[in-house]
Order: C-alpha cells, then structure tokens, then sequence
C-alpha cells in the first residue's frame, strides 16, 4: 500500500511536466482532461470483462488484474493531476479558498460514495460488477468533464 501511495504521488507530482501544462493555454489543458477521463473509462470495463469470462480465480486472471489496476491508478492519477491544476485555473483570487474548499469536498464526496458502491457491488456481483461499477462511474465522470468546454 505505501509503493502504491508513493507511485501515486509521483505521478501526480510530475503530471504537470509530462503534459507540458505550463506552456498550454488553458483551452488545451481542458481538453487534456477531457481525454484524459476518457482514457480511464475502458481500463475497469476491460478487466470487469475478464473477470467475468475467467469465471473462477486463475493466475493469468490476477496478473492482468494487478496489471489493469496498475494502469488506472497511473491515468487516475494524471486525471486527478489535471483537475488539481484547472481547478485553481479556473478560479479568482478571491474566491480561491472557497473554490478549492469545494473541490475537495466533492473530492471526499466521490471517494465516500465510490467507497459504498464498491463495497456493494462486491457483495452483489463480485469482482467482475465491482470493476464494472467503476467503468460506469468513469464514463459518469467523463460525460461530466466534456461540460467544460
């Protein structure tokens, strides 16, 4: 769990470099987000798909769990990076305590429902309904990030 929470932060520091945020006018960073969150919506339904056709626990079907996961907390973390990043380039200096104050109550909000989701859809459909939820809960968010522009 500490690897995971250190290679998260790491993304997330060096997420500004890698998308080259600085010399972008705000228009492109918003539609690196846009592509961004669309890039995280196939990564669960994909492994939701394999859980499902696997049917039973296997080795392959972890290592391409543990490799999947992988891969969405890497884009997850550049789509979080991002949003940090236009959350403070969208808001006035005089509102900027408010506006990040909002931000990450809507950030514990989404954490405490995806929480309960999770935690249901586990208990309904297993893993398989599980990733299926996040996939749909990504798409969710996707749709949501394309009102930006």
């Amino acid at each position: 769990m500490a690897a995971w929470i250190i290679a998260y932060g790491a993304v997330q520091a060096s997420a500004p470099r890698l998308l080259r945020a600085v010399q972008r006018p705000e228009a492109e960073i918003v539609g690196q987000a846009i592509r961004w969150a669309g890039l995280l919506v196939p990564i669960p339904l994909a492994l939701a798909a394999l859980a499902y056709a696997a049917g039973a626990p296997a080795a392959w079907l972890t290592g391409s769990l543990v490799a999947g996961l992988l891969l969405f907390g890497f884009v997850f973390a550049i789509n979080s990076a991002v949003h940090s990043y236009l959350i403070l380039a969208f808001t006035s200096e005089a509102r900027v305590t408010m506006d990040v104050g909002f931000y990450y109550m809507s950030n514990a909000a989404g954490r405490l429902l995806g929480t309960l989701l999770s935690g249901l859809s586990y208990q309904l459909g297993g893993v398989p309904l599980c990733l299926a939820t996040a996939g749909v809960m990504a798409a969710a968010s996707w749709w949501a990030v394309r009102r930006l522009r």
